[in-house]
């Protein structure tokens, strides 16, 4: 019988531990306890979220692999290719060294892409952080930043969009949410399925060592003062060998002679072998004494649980195995054959001629599942009736819009973005900061595909139901302002302990708010990842859940940015029609009161015809510019359409339904979009919001170098870029 502190080491509770004993009809050895504890891990095996995850839509007509069949999503889009993209978190790991956690966290997402056979060629992420005025969460968000630049820009793939967002629940546990996008032949998609009896198993790249061990089950813990003795399990990258770890595998798809891959991430050899015996209804046997290690004295454990990076496992057809390494030479990688499949869908592991492991294979990867208990939290009483209609007006709006520019949530983060190459493969038409979404070619047709990442932590806080399905319209709105389709959807979902009731009502309902509004937007899941345990000393993170969304344009000539173009155009707001203060969760909400409250909410019919609207008008050549009123309201939209143009606006507002000025400033009510246009078609984008029942307000006309909305901010566009483009800076020194 093990005892309490072996079994944390793996994250299994003593229930789990008697199920094992029970399944197995024995003792598990110390190498198989170990790899139940990894594979059984939340991070590996979702046990709480499982239930939740199946709420999602993720079946359409262009959806090739769908959530949970492979590493990755993929989506088609034409001429034989697919898109293949995914999410994941690095958020422990970058919570106890952030440069390294953040920048593995790169590399094992661009793995995820290049082992289905997709060339890499965009990275997204997003990223929470604790305020800027602590000292520890400057040191997290730094690090981070330079983690992932550090990766992403000697491997060559750009980092081409992402979101910054602070609040003081990440001040000691950060979110690192990455995102990967790649393009693949259709024909030529990899399974991550070990078949074939008598074939090998070959394992290429980086040798093994004893960084990360215990990596999926320290992600599946709450971070707390004994966490710091965990800084072993944070892995340790090396983006060059990457680069030739990716060329080799990429080259490896185009032969025949391989029939399957896998990358090492979470749980190493253990995840890799188990899920490929799984997968392809088959067993292995793998000798860890073939395994090159880095390390003098490593054992079967640590071998199997290792998560040194750069590794992949390779299933060779057999006598195949001499061209395999013939191409793995040209790139300068190590392999070791270390084992081979077999027909009797056994896990067998050895350290020479001795078994160490032995277990079926469907029995270490089929783990428990919980139905979690929901309980509605008691706090959300309050918030939601908080009376925020008695509030004060700003004396002085102009100041209000200036303080809210300089938020470290509104204001630009040329400060992270410019670390990063995004012009790197020369496939960026719209750069981080120039539209709502990133832009990239695909190279050898007219068309262009559109990257985002969005979410509102503070509207899930009061509403999580409404606060998810708001994640998804945002996410769809910024493609929609690019000029782009939405196609399909990676997340992560970022929450807390789900064995805590009000923290699993939060999950719960963020999951079917944002289910519906996939279903209503028509864009299903395809892939991702749940990052649970996210507290430290017992206090939560808000619940997060982030969207990745890619959508496609027919006609790359046809994407659309941000910024106002010409003096003398129009500028008109479209809208699903009279809202709220729309105050409740706003960023103007906490920087002028310092509250945090309201209710949150979203006509997701109404989304959808504001969004097919802009579309349409956007395809048929009407639109100038295009851009999302979200945080900080239509008055920061329209400041950030001045900035980005180099030029004024002179117009005024419509009120908002409560009579509030600050309101119609300042509220983030949803489904609102700016749109420039020539005066000439202003006839027809009013015909076509009536065909689409949308609501159609003209706001006023590009010109000057002052943003003026009558009666309430007159102000120089210089002075609005100064605080906006220099904000995050100051904050940081």
């Amino acid at each position: 019988m093990v005892d309490d502190k072996t079994l944390y080491e793996v994250a299994l509770n003593r229930e789990e531990y008697r199920l094992i004993v029970e399944k197995l009809g024995r003792e598990p050895s110390h190498v198989e306890l170990g790899m139940f504890g990894a594979m059984w891990s939340e991070h590996c095996g979702y046990k709480s979220s499982k239930p939740l995850l199946a709420l999602f839509p993720t079946k359409g007509p262009r959806v090739v692999t769908g959530a949970g069949e492979e590493n990755a999503g993929a989506v088609d889009i034409g001429d034989g290719l697919a898109v293949v993209f995914k999410m994941e978190s690095h958020n422990h790991p970058s919570a106890i060294e952030p440069y390294q956690g953040a920048a593995t966290g790169v590399g094992g997402i661009i793995r995820d892409i290049f082992t289905m056979g997709a060339r890499p060629i965009a990275l997204l992420d997003s990223l929470r952080f604790g305020p800027l005025d602590r000292e520890r969460n400057r040191y997290l968000f730094s690090g981070v930043v330079a983690g992932i630049a550090g990766y992403g820009n000697c491997i060559g793939i750009p980092t081409v969009g992402g979101e910054v967002y602070f609040a003081p629940s990440y001040s000691s546990n950060p979110l690192v949410n990455v995102m990967c996008v790649g393009i693949a032949d259709i024909e030529s998609l990899v399974k991550a399925q070990a078949t074939g009896t008598g074939n090998t198993l070959m394992l290429i790249g980086a040798d093994t060592g004893r960084d990360g061990i215990h990596g999926a089950t320290f992600a599946s813990v709450e971070l707390d003062e004994r966490s710091e003795e965990r800084r072993p399990a944070v892995q340790v990258g090396n983006p060059f060998l990457e680069k030739l770890l990716m060329e080799a595998c990429l080259e490896l798809v185009k032969t025949d002679y391989i029939v399957g891959m896998q990358d090492l991430g979470a749980a190493g050899l253990t995840c890799s072998s188990v899920e490929c015996a799984a997968k392809g209804n088959t067993g292995v046997v793998v000798d860890v004494a073939r395994v090159s290690r880095r390390e003098m004295g490593m054992n079967p454990y640590e071998v199997m649980l290792s998560e040194s990076q750069e590794r992949m496992m390779v299933i060779v057809k057999k006598g195949f195995e001499d061209r395999v390494k013939s191409v793995l030479d040209r790139y300068d990688l190590h392999s070791d054959i270390v084992g081979e499949v077999t027909d009797d869908g056994l896990v067998v592991i050895k350290d020479g001629d001795e078994v160490v492991a032995r277990a079926p294979a469907p029995l270490i990867s089929d783990n428990p599942v919980y139905q979690r208990e929901s309980r509605r939290p008691g706090y959300l009483d309050g918030l939601q009736g908080m009376d925020l209609e008695r509030l004060p007006e700003p004396h002085d709006h102009g100041r209000a819009l200036l303080d809210l520019l300089a938020s470290p949530n509104i204001a630009s983060k040329e400060y992270v973005y410019r670390q990063y190459d995004h012009q790197v493969l020369t496939n960026t038409l719209v750069v981080p900061g120039a539209g709502d979404a990133a832009v990239l070619r695909i190279k050898g047709t007219k068309k262009a595909i559109a990257l985002t990442t969005d979410g509102n932590s503070r509207y899930c806080y009061l509403d999580p139901y409404a606060g998810g399905a708001i994640a998804v319209a945002e996410a769809a709105r910024n493609l929609v302002c690019s000029g782009a389709m939405p196609l399909a959807v990676t997340n992560c979902l970022n929450f807390g302990n789900p064995e805590k009731p009000e923290i699993f009502y939060g999950m719960e309902q963020s999951v079917r708010g944002m289910a519906e509004a996939c279903r209503v937007l028509g864009t299903p899941v395809v892939s991702g990842n749940v990052s649970l345990y996210n507290e430290t000393e017992g206090e939560p993170i808000y619940p997060t859940p982030v969207v990745g969304m890619v959508g496609l344009l027919e006609d790359a000539d046809r994407r659309c940015t941000a910024s106002f173009k010409e003096a003398g155009d129009l500028v008109v707001l479209l809208s699903a029609g009279d809202v709220d203060s729309g105050l409740a969760g706003s960023e103007h909400l906490w920087v002028e009161h310092g509250l945090i409250g309201g209710r949150p909410a979203i006509d997701l019919d109404a989304e959808k015809r504001v969004q097919q609207c802009c579309l349409a008008a956007i395809q048929s050549g009407l639109i100038r510019s295009a851009h999302d009123s979200s945080e900080g309201g239509l008055a920061v939209a329209l400041a950030e359409c001045c900035i980005l143009g180099g030029t004024g606006f002179v117009g005024r507002l419509p009120i908002a339904r409560s009579g509030r000025t600050d309101g119609a400033l300042f509220g983030e009510g949803q489904s609102r979009l700016v749109l420039s246009l020539e005066a000439r078609d202003l006839a027809s984008l009013q015909e076509m919001a009536r065909g689409h029942g949308v609501a159609f307000a003209e706001l006023g006309a590009v010109g000057g170098d002052r943003l003026v909305l009558q009666g309430a901010i007159d102000l120089p566009v210089a002075s609005l870029a100064d605080t906006w483009r220099n904000a995050l800076e100051r904050a940081l020194q």
